[in-house]
């Protein structure tokens, strides 16, 4: 799981998909700067360094503003458009003929990425499951929900928390969990499935951009906590598998060499690697580059498949509307790729899908499709639905032609011109 790209940012240009609306190969949208103009998107000139843009719950909810999509200069830019009214000879002017949410990448930057999609499936309707920025996003993709908790040892006291909320909790539990309802491994574990979740160690996420304050001082300096939520999780401690929740990276390279890999296993950047913002496009393309080769060499190649998703869309501009399930969601689109020997080849995807077909791939294949269900899952939570059971979410099993022979490794340079 990479960080803040809308799908139109990475994937706006390319054959096939849903992206950007164009005519005669120039954009024909073109969202209002605040300041009586307009901005098309545009080729980043800059390559691979952005500074992205507002991305919480109400930030998501006006950059789409009733369907229109057209919020995305005046939430992120509100600063820039003050200065502009009051000067218009100021910079900030200037500014806001090319602001960065309104840029776009392509082949010639991110090339790899545009290879595994040609290689393997590319799906152009990934929405993330709920509105707003990361935290939420990264809860919901281990757990399909996002709440906080008065009592963490009592799920009955979570509700449903898209904001800041779940920040509090970790303030005042600093050594005991945070989270207290059910997340998907509290299935694996129960029914015998092998899991871990891989975490790169180096700086926190958000420290130097995003919607809150840096807390890396709660977890320490070396943990992304909100992009690896798991060991906070009430059901993971009452488990005992903190261990499994924040397994090493080199532990993943080292399995992926040797066999050894779990049933399933999810692989979390530090900031540096992660596309956020303010880190380098080459820097994430190139770890992540690095993890789907470590794969296609090892022995478990033949019977994997790696979904590779960004958690939110980062303030960046995006043209399609999302659907309605519920008051959480959905949220923007965001890029996501499917790399697998028995991935459909060079296809794209478009089915209605979200981080729950993650959880509903994964209770299928392993858990015999059985969910994170209150009503059955023997740990009831006040969740307000079970979204992989929505009727608008695809199917992740339509990515793959199991009747084929599985394909071999596509191995890329880690540093593509």
């Amino acid at each position: 799981m990479e960080e803040n790209r809308s799908f139109d940012s990475f994937f706006g240009t390319y054959p096939g998909a849903d992206g950007i609306p164009m005519r005669g190969g120039a954009p024909t949208v073109c969202v209002p700067n605040g300041v009586g103009r307009c901005v098309k998107p545009f080729l980043d000139p800059n390559g691979l360094v952005d500074s992205g843009g507002a991305h919480g719950a109400l930030a998501g909810r006006r950059d789409v503003d009733g369907g229109r999509m057209d919020g995305f200069v005046r939430v992120t830019d509100r600063q820039l458009i003050r200065e502009c009214r009051r000067n218009r000879q100021s910079t900030a002017c200037s500014r806001l003929r090319r602001p960065n949410v309104m840029s776009y990448h392509d082949a010639s930057q991110i090339p790899n990425y545009w290879k595994y999609a040609r290689d393997f499936v590319l799906q152009d309707h990934m929405f993330e499951p709920n509105w707003g920025w990361s935290l939420p996003a990264h809860l919901w993709l281990v757990s399909g929900w996002s709440a906080e908790c008065r009592d963490p040892y009592r799920p009955s006291t979570c509700t449903t928390n898209l904001g800041h909320g779940p920040i509090a909790p970790l303030r005042r539990h600093r050594t005991g969990p945070a989270f207290g309802w059910t997340d998907l491994t509290y299935l694996l574990h129960r029914y015998h499935v092998t899991w871990a979740s891989y975490v790169q160690k180096g700086a926190a996420p958000d420290c130097l951009t995003g919607p809150i304050d840096c807390y890396a001082r709660l977890k320490g300096p070396s943990t992304p906590g909100m992009w690896d939520p798991l060991p906070d999780f009430t059901d993971v401690r009452q488990d005992h598998q903190t261990a499994a929740a924040q397994e090493s990276l080199s532990r993943f390279y080292a399995a992926a060499a040797d066999g050894s890999l779990p049933n399933v296993s999810w692989v979390t950047p530090d900031w540096a690697d992660s596309d956020h913002p303010g880190s380098p496009v080459g820097a994430g393309q190139a770890w992540v580059t690095r993890l789907v080769n470590a794969v296609m060499r090892g022995p478990d190649w033949d019977r994997t498949a790696i979904f590779l998703a960004w958690d939110d869309w980062g303030g960046f501009y995006d043209h399609v509307r999302p659907p309605v399930v519920d008051a959480q969601g959905y949220g923007l689109r965001v890029p996501a790729l499917v790399i697998s020997p028995y991935a459909r080849r060079g296809h794209v995807d478009h089915q209605t899908l979200s981080f729950d077909a993650y959880l509903k791939f994964i209770e299928d294949d392993f858990l015999g499709a059985r969910r994170l269900d209150p009503r059955t899952d023997g740990r009831p939570d006040p969740r307000p639905d079970v979204r992989e059971n929505e009727k608008i979410l695809g199917d992740l099993v339509k990515d793959f032609d199991f009747r084929r022979q599985p394909r071999p490794p596509v191995l890329l340079p880690l540093h593509p011109r």
